[in-house]
C-alpha cells in the first residue's frame, strides 16, 4: 500500500496487519477444546470458503476439518445458515476490531479518514467469500439473518456514522447529514470492491489507485 511520506508508516503498517490478518491455520486438531470450539468452528470455516468457496462447505466437512463429530458442531450451529451468520458476524467483529485500531492511532483526521477506505477495500479484497455473507444475498436477500449478525452489523454502521459526524464537525468531509454521507460513503466503497471482487476489474493492485480518485468526492474543498 503506498503511503504519503509524512504517515507514521509503522503505526499505519500494524493498523494494516490488523485489519487484513487471516485467520490463523489449523494445524493441532489436539488443541481444541469445548471452551474455544464455536470459535475454532468459526474460524475453520471461513478457511473453507476462502479456499474453495460458500457452496462447497457444510457442517460435516467442518466437523471433519476440526475433527469432532457432526454432534459437537450442531451443538453450536443448527443448520448452515446459522453457521454462514456465525461467519458474517465474525467478519463484522474483525471490522469493528479494525476502526477501533484505527481510532487508537496518532494520526492527522484526513489520514485516518484515507487509511479508513483504504482500509475497506483491503478487507473486502482480502476476503471476498467473507465479505460476500457480511453484505451478499446469501443471507440478507433470503432474510436469514441471525439476530448475533443483525446486531453486530448494526453496531458497526453506527460507529461509522459515528466517525463520520466526527470528521464533519471539524469540517473535514462535506455534508451536513451523517447518516446520508455514510451510506453514500458505503455504498461506493462497496461498489468498487465488488468490481474488484467479481472480476469486472481484473487488477486488484489498483484498487487503491481508484479509491484515491474519490477522496476529493468526500472531503470538504479546504481540505
Amino acid at each position: 500500500m503506498r503511503l504519503r511520506p509524512h504517515f507514521d508508516t509503522v503505526k499505519i503498517g500494524c493498523y494494516i496487519c490488523h485489519m487484513t490478518a487471516n485467520t490463523s491455520p489449523l494445524t493441532d486438531n489436539s488443541s481444541y477444546h469445548h471452551g474455544n470450539l464455536r470459535q475454532t468452528l468459526v474460524v475453520a470455516a471461513t478457511e473453507m470458503i476462502a479456499d474453495k468457496g460458500i457452496e462447497s462447505l457444510s457442517l460435516r466437512k467442518l466437523a471433519e476439518k476440526v475433527g469432532v463429530s457432526r454432534t459437537a458442531a450442531y451443538h453450536y450451529f443448527e443448520d448452515k445458515n446459522d453457521l454462514l451468520c456465525a461467519i458474517a458476524a465474525n467478519g463484522f467483529k474483525r471490522w469493528q476490531d479494525s476502526l477501533n485500531q484505527l481510532n487508537s492511532e496518532l494520526l492527522p483526521e484526513r489520514d485516518k479518514f484515507e487509511q479508513y477506505i483504504l482500509g475497506y477495500i483491503t478487507f473486502a479484497t482480502n476476503n471476498p467469500e467473507e465479505y460476500e455473507l457480511m453484505f451478499g444475498r446469501c443471507i440478507w436477500k433470503q432474510s436469514k439473518c441471525t439476530q448475533e449478525l443483525q446486531d453486530i452489523s448494526h453496531t458497526t454502521f453506527q460507529h461509522q456514522v459515528e466517525m463520520i459526524t466526527h470528521w464533519q464537525t471539524i469540517n473535514l468531509v462535506n455534508g451536513d447529514n451523517p447518516l446520508r454521507v455514510a451510506q453514500i460513503i458505503w455504498g461506493t466503497l462497496h461498489g468498487i470492491s465488488k468490481l474488484f471482487i467479481d472480476g469486472v476489474y481484473a487488477d486488484v493492485n489498483r484498487a487503491e489507485e481508484i479509491v484515491l480518485s474519490a477522496l476529493p468526492m468526500f472531503l470538504t474543498p479546504e481540505v
